[in-house]
């Protein structure tokens, strides 16, 4: 059972994240992966959400990565799919195949299986891109089951998106 307080706090992330997007005019695009589209879930959550969200992409396996997003098969063979390289590639296609300004991508091991000494289970790459190139990307290492893992991942990709809105 995912912990109630990070429930709320997405919930009053996504309600802010909504009112900095709306303020400044600019359109949200998605990439996710471990998260399978919970923080859409998130956005779309927030009345009014259609005037500054465009779209979601979930990409689960690798080849949606490929035909949705533009990642590089090159890209996915040499990184993994949970790499920095890769979610960048997301964000930046996400934007390209979207009419949004900014993006959000995520890509990890929720557990409880999938793990590797290089990639423990809890590795989730973000990465928050910018219609005019711009790509940041940071890796995380949480813990907790797969629903909590799952859940602080969408924490931390809207808090970074909030930051990076502000």
């Amino acid at each position: 059972m995912t912990d109630p307080t990070l429930l709320r706090d997405i919930d009053r992330l996504a309600v802010e994240v909504g009112a900095l997007l709306k303020k400044t005019g600019v359109k949200l695009a998605l990439a996710e992966s471990c998260t399978g589209g919970w923080v859409a879930q998130a956005i779309t959550a927030v009345p009014g959400s259609s005037a500054w969200f465009d779209r979601g992409f979930v990409t689960y396996s690798n080849e949606s990565k490929i035909e949705m997003l533009g990642v590089a098969t090159a890209t996915l063979a040499h990184h993994g799919a949970v790499s920095e390289a890769v979610v960048r590639e997301m964000a930046q296609g996400a934007i390209r195949h979207s009419r949004a300004h900014v993006s959000v991508a995520i890509s990890g091991v929720a557990g409880p299986d999938g793990g590797t000494p290089d990639k423990p289970v809890g590795t989730v790459w973000f990465a928050w891109g910018q219609k005019l190139g711009y790509t940041e990307a940071v890796r995380h290492q949480l813990t907790g089951d797969r629903g909590t893992v799952r859940a602080r991942a969408v924490l931390i990709a809207l808090d970074g998106l909030r930051q990076r809105l502000s």
